[in-house]
C-alpha cells in the first residue's frame, strides 16, 4: 500500500470503481489486485447494485481528483498552485490528511482526466448536498491565491453542469466568492427587485439547503466547512436585511 496506506479501509467504497477507479489504480498501484483486470471497477462501477453511501474517503477522493481537473484547466500547474492547494487543505483537514491529499493529487495531475465521466460518477453516487459542498470547495481552491484564472472558473461551471448543480445554485456558490453589488441576492438566489416576502421565503429555502447537517455523514471537517458556507448565507441575509430596514 505504501504511501497511501491510510487511505485503504478509510472509507473508500465506490471512487475505487469506474474512471475515477482508473485515476486511483494509477496512484495506488497494485493495492486491488482486481483494479487492473477491471473486476473491480465493473463491480463498484455506479451501476447495477449501488456500492453504499458516500463516505468521507469517497468525497475526499472526489475533492482531489476534481481539483487535480481545476487546477489543469489553464495548461498549468506551478508549484505556487501547489503550494496554495496544500494550505487550503490544511486549514480545511488538518495537516496528516492535507500531507495524504497532495501526495495523491500530485500523483493525478501526472494522469489525463475525463471530467465529465468523473462527474458522472460523482453524480451518481453523491446527494446532492455532498455535490454542493464539493463545488464549494472548487471556488475555495480556485481562488486561494487571490485571483482565479477565468479558465478555472469556467472549469468549475462546466463541472458543475456535469453534477447536475443548476446555473442558480451555480451562480449562488460563485457569489460567495466573487463578490458584486449583488452578491447578497445572487446567494439567495434571488433578483435585486425581489419583495421582501420573496427575499424571506429564499432565505428560508436556502437554509434548509445549505444546513451543515445536510453533509454530516461526510465527516466533521467537511461539516466544518459547511457551516462556513451556511454563515455567507446568514451574512447575504442580513445584509439584504440591512440595506431594506427589515425586521
Amino acid at each position: 500500500m505504501g504511501k497511501y496506506g491510510k487511505w485503504i479501509g478509510g472509507g473508500l467504497g465506490w471512487v475505487l470503481g469506474g474512471p475515477i477507479g482508473a485515476l486511483l489504480g494509477f496512484a495506488f498501484g497494485s493495492v486491488v489486485d482486481g483494479m487492473q483486470s477491471g473486476t473491480y471497477a465493473a463491480q463498484h462501477s455506479g451501476s447495477g447494485t449501488h456500492p453504499g453511501p458516500t463516505s468521507g474517503g469517497d468525497f475526499a477522493v472526489s475533492l482531489v481528483v476534481l481539483s487535480a481537473a481545476i487546477m489543469k484547466a489553464d495548461g498549468k500547474v506551478v508549484k505556487s498552485e501547489l503550494d496554495y492547494v496544500k494550505s487550503f487543505f490544511i486549514k480545511q483537514f488538518g495537516i496528516n490528511k492535507a500531507e495524504q491529499y497532495i501526495l495523491l493529487l500530485r500523483d493525478v495531475l501526472q494522469q489525463e482526466i475525463n471530467l465529465y465521466e468523473v462527474c458522472a460518477q460523482v453524480r451518481t453516487n453523491m446527494d446532492y448536498s455532498g455535490r454542493l459542498q464539493l463545488l464549494h470547495y472548487l471556488f475555495g481552491i480556485a481562488l486561494s491565491d487571490g485571483a482565479g484564472h477565468q479558465k478555472e472558473i469556467d472549469a468549475i461551471e462546466i463541472a458543475a453542469q456535469y453534477l447536475g448543480i443548476s446555473a442558480a445554485e451555480f451562480r449562488s456558490l460563485k457569489a460567495m466568492f466573487v463578490k458584486d453589488a449583488t452578491s447578497a441576492y445572487k446567494i439567495l438566489e434571488i433578483e435585486p427587485t425581489a419583495s421582501d416576502d420573496e427575499v424571506k421565503k429564499a432565505y428560508r429555502k436556502m437554509a434548509v439547503k445549505y444546513h451543515p447537517d445536510k453533509v454530516s455523514h461526510l465527516g466533521e471537517e467537511v461539516q466544518h466547512a459547511a457551516k462556513e458556507k451556511f454563515q455567507q448565507l446568514n451574512q447575504a441575509y442580513e445584509s439584504i436585511k440591512k440595506e431594506r430596514g427589515l425586521v
